[in-house]
């Protein structure tokens, strides 16, 4: 092949090469369209390889087997402390709990945090006689509340709290208040010293009743029974039930539980009673009466006769008791008055009607008015008022006199 024929060789393969070439390098846009169609196809291959482990996974789960869920750990919160404390030796504190049993002649000592604080402990330690056990300190950041020669009576709650003052305007703090019940244990004493012997307690309609025989140890055991006649009184926790720091309560008063009754403790062999509660029962009204007044005249002439009802319509057996106030009350006119109750129906139901009759005979100019009836019961009392008016008498007219 001459010189000639291999230059056009040449010329024709450096064309095929440039040709090649531009064919693998695509435009931008081209680039552009072929990665979102890769991204698509891997995006729904992921999908697909996804939905085949999940369905894989799941033929190993038993059946009613709930699916694996991943959660992410949370960070517990720690429980708040207590804002009471309890020194139990020199620069040890311990965490009170719910109840605490110390032996009677301990000393007690409690820390409760905060700037201002407050105190509540049993009432007989407010007595002018326990000054000299109880002592109450102040500090920057808590108070201290000391008891020393510690005694049966001292057994009850003791709780504080810290408040906030602003100005001259005090308000209870963010920290709650701490509290705890503590038992003075004395072999001699079972149960909380009274002064009492006999203590009446008023037992009231659908209201409970608590009969407060505290114990002085919570592993007292104990019972309630009925003086007259002598006989151990059922508690099933329904009708009756027992709190070892409060005591019995009678959740349903009923007029056999009337009379008198008291507990008994036993602990280690040894017996005690407690004071006697006198039970009454009262059947108890469930709101306060609703009077309604009228009189037999809006208006009257002096001389004449009339007079104001009260009337008002309540529970049988209820007692009701009204009281009047009228204009003839300013110079001391006596009232007259008449009262008397029944049983009547009304709206279905038996209703005591209990009525209330103020009599005015012969009337004057001071009586008239306002007349209002006020009528009580143990639940309170309401009143209601109406207003009787005087008619002045007019003159006849003189007839002229004829010349």
């Amino acid at each position: 092949m001459n010189s000639k024929g291999l230059a056009v060789l040449s010329c024709c393969l450096l064309f095929f090469v440039w040709a090649e070439c531009q064919q693998e390098k695509p435009s931008k846009a081209t680039a552009k369209k072929v990665t979102k169609e890769l991204k698509a196809k891997e995006n729904k291959f992921s999908r697909a390889v996804g939905k085949k482990v999940q369905q894989g996974a799941s033929k190993f789960l038993k059946k009613g087997q709930a699916k694996p869920t991943m959660t992410i750990p949370s960070q517990k919160q720690p429980s708040p402390l207590s804002i009471l404390t309890r020194a139990v030796a020199k620069g040890q504190f311990q965490k009170v709990t719910d109840t605490l049993t110390l032996k009677a002649g301990e000393t007690l000592d409690l820390r409760c945090k905060g700037k201002s604080v407050k105190w509540k402990y049993p009432p007989y330690l407010e007595d002018d006689d326990t000054e000299y056990r109880l002592r109450v300190k102040y500090f920057q950041k808590h108070s201290q509340l000391i008891v020393v020669n510690t005694t049966a009576a001292d057994t009850g709650e003791y709780s504080c709290w810290s408040f906030q003052c602003y100005d001259s305007e005090c308000r209870d703090g963010e920290d709650k208040p701490g509290k705890t019940y503590i038992f003075f244990t004395d072999p001699l004493e079972l149960f909380v010293p009274t002064e009492n012997y006999y203590e009446v307690i008023q037992m009231r309609t659908n209201h409970p009743a608590l009969l407060p025989c505290q114990v002085t140890n919570p592993l007292a055991k104990v019972t309630l029974h009925r003086e007259f006649p002598p006989e151990k009184v059922v508690v099933d926790g329904i009708d009756i039930s027992y709190d070892v720091k409060r005591g019995f309560m009678i959740h349903r008063p009923r007029p056999s539980h009337a009379g008198s009754l008291f507990c008994m403790a036993n602990m280690n062999g040894v017996r005690q009673i407690s004071t006697k509660y006198m039970l009454i029962y009262v059947n108890y009204p469930s709101s306060v009466p609703k009077p309604v007044v009228r009189a037999s005249t809006a208006s009257f002439h002096i001389g004449d006769n009339f007079n104001v009802t009260c009337t008002v319509f309540g529970e049988p057996e209820i007692a009701v008791d009204f009281t009047w106030e009228y204009p003839g009350q300013q110079i001391g006119r006596p009232p007259y008055v008449r009262e008397h109750t029944d049983l009547v129906r009304q709206g279905g139901q038996v209703q005591q009607e209990s009525k209330s009759i103020f009599y005015i005979d012969e009337a004057r100019v001071v009586d008239d008015g306002l007349y209002s009836c006020i009528a009580e019961n143990l639940q309170g009392s309401t009143t209601v008022s109406t207003r009787v008016h005087l008619v002045q008498a007019t003159l006849a007219p003189r007839k002229a006199k004829s010349g």
